[in-house]
């Protein structure tokens, strides 16, 4: 064989090894999820990988200026639905939730003190969310795994509008 063609032939291998390498990784990456913030044009402010199928928006109840959490399960097809909400007090959620269970004290390692499952009559089920990350709102997303995204902070346009998506990595 010749110094030529051998030399073709490693770089065709190279090609093919390299190419094979991003099938791979395209294939394994198109089975990840993340949660992601962006903007209503459509530019990225977030995007956390899912570590499981949960995650959860947390903020700063603008009646009762106490911390809130709505608590959301990935769906098979990539919508993500209500489960649970939280709260620092009973009133954010059997008076500004008006969910008909009895909210439970919390277990001791949740961040906030009650919990209660949202409205099974009105069941919350979503393809995006879009929200309102502003100052007094502090939206702030939690995703197990990794650091909390305080969103409110992240947004420098005049809009706080924010969507929230389940994409695939």
């Amino acid at each position: 064989m010749s110094r030529r063609l051998l030399v073709v032939l490693i770089g065709v291998l190279a090609v093919l090894a390299v190419a094979g390498g991003v099938v791979a990784v395209a294939t394994a990456g198109g089975e990840e999820q993340a949660v992601t913030v962006r903007t209503p044009d459509g530019g990225l402010i977030a995007q956390v990988p899912l570590d499981g199928d949960t995650f959860a928006v947390g903020y700063r109840n603008s009646i009762y200026t106490t911390l809130a959490e709505e608590r959301y399960r990935v769906l098979a097809d990539g919508r993500f639905e209500l489960v649970e909400i939280a709260a620092e007090q009973v009133a954010v959620l059997e008076e500004y939730y008006a969910v008909p269970g009895a909210p439970q004290p919390a277990p001791p390692e949740d961040r906030l003190d009650f919990v209660v499952e949202p409205d099974p009559g009105r069941p919350a089920v979503f393809e995006e969310l879009n929200i309102a990350a502003t100052d007094l709102g502090e939206r702030t997303l939690y995703v197990p795994g990794s650091e909390p995204v305080p969103i409110w902070e992240l947004v420098v346009t005049d809009d706080p509008s924010v969507i929230l998506d389940i994409e695939e990595n």
